[in-house]
């Protein structure tokens, strides 16, 4: 597995599962495990018991992670998912599209 390949920040569209065809932002990534959480998909239903914080209990709705597998990076250019390069410009390593030759922009490290 490549280790630029997904990271946090980025826009991913899954490419399988029941979230297939949607995208969204990847909000953690767990390289060792192989899985990343991505904003919006792979969303679960989770119970909630009665607290101090939360007087209703019920069900909330959040994100699982999701394999790496499934997530590819997004090209807006290209309109879909696409393989990523990574080329060196200057003195910097820049990812680019396969697809497109588009320049993949890395997220800062705050976002």
């Amino acid at each position: 597995m490549s280790i630029a390949r997904i990271r946090k920040g980025d826009i991913v569209i899954a490419i399988s599962g029941e979230s297939a065809g949607k995208t969204g932002k990847v909000l953690r990534v767990m390289p060792r495990k192989g899985l990343a959480v991505v904003e919006g998909l792979n969303m679960i239903k989770k119970a909630i018991r009665r607290s101090n914080q939360n007087p209703n209990g019920g069900f909330v709705e959040k994100e699982a992670p999701m394999h790496l597998c499934k997530l590819m990076p997004y090209d807006p250019v290209a309109k879909k998912g696409v393989r990523i390069k990574r080329v060196k410009e200057g003195d910097k390593w820049v990812r680019k599209s396969k697809a497109t030759g588009n320049t993949i922009p890395t997220p800062k490290a705050g976002e």
